[in-house]
Order: C-alpha cells, then sequence, then structure tokens
C-alpha cells in the first residue's frame, strides 16, 4: 500500500486525489472541491498519513495529519 501523504488537487476541471509517489489517482474524478476532500480525508486516515487541499492556484492551502506524528514535539 502507498505511503506518501494524499494530495487533493484541481486539474482540467476536476477534482482528484492523488498520493505522493503514485502515477495514478484514488477514486477517479469529483465534479466538487468538497467531494474530492472528503474521499481523500477518508484516503489518508485509511493511510495513516498526511492530507494536503491545494486550491484552484495549485498551492497547499491546508493540510491534516492522520498518523505517524512524532511525539517527542516539545509544546
Amino acid at each position: 500500500m502507498p505511503g506518501g501523504a494524499v494530495h487533493t488537487v484541481h486539474k482540467d476541471g476536476k477534482w482528484f486525489n492523488e498520493v505522493e509517489g503514485q502515477s495514478s489517482t484514488l477514486g477517479g474524478a469529483y465534479d466538487t472541491r468538497e467531494q474530492a476532500v472528503d474521499a481523500g480525508r477518508d484516503a489518508a486516515r485509511d493511510l495513516h498519513v498526511e492530507h494536503m487541499i491545494h486550491g484552484l492556484d495549485g498551492r497547499i492551502h491546508q493540510r491534516n495529519s492522520y498518523g505517524h506524528d512524532p511525539r517527542n514535539v516539545p509544546g
């Protein structure tokens, strides 16, 4: 199973979820950002990885971690 972060991205008028290091997308194309984010979140939780949500500009607008967080971080 892939171990890279899940990225929700916009391409060619549709939204997709991609896993770092994989050439294919997860779950196909979505018409809305909300649908893609929901599916991407579920995939990231299942894989215990980070979920990065990109905007139309391609930049990361939000990121959430669903596993492998370091516990030795002060604060």
